[in-house]
């Protein structure tokens, strides 16, 4: 029923492929219009409107690592980087 289409990004004018299966998904959900932007733009376009994430630096508090973490550490809890992280959920 549907078939690839080729279409034109508006922001960068790069050719893109709008798949059938694409199509398919965009007449479910009852999309009437086809994408305008590629993958590429769409991505950028819906992460520029999202606030950038700050990063704390901190210490390990298993193996003494350097650990970046997206809130501000407090001495109250042990902070881990993420491979000790990883391997204390697996022993849970």
């Amino acid at each position: 029923m549907y078939e690839d289409k080729t279409l034109v990004c508006k922001d960068c004018n790069s050719e893109f492929v709008f798949t059938a299966g694409e199509q398919e998904f965009y007449a479910e959900k009852g999309f009437q219009n086809e994408p305008q932007r590629c993958k590429a733009c769409r991505d950028t376009r819906k992460n520029s409107s999202r606030p950038t994430r700050e990063y704390f630096t901190t210490t390990c508090a298993e193996c003494g690592k350097e650990a970046r973490v997206p809130f501000q550490p407090t001495n109250d809890r042990a902070v881990l980087c993420s491979e000790c992280f990883a391997a204390k959920k697996e022993q849970q």
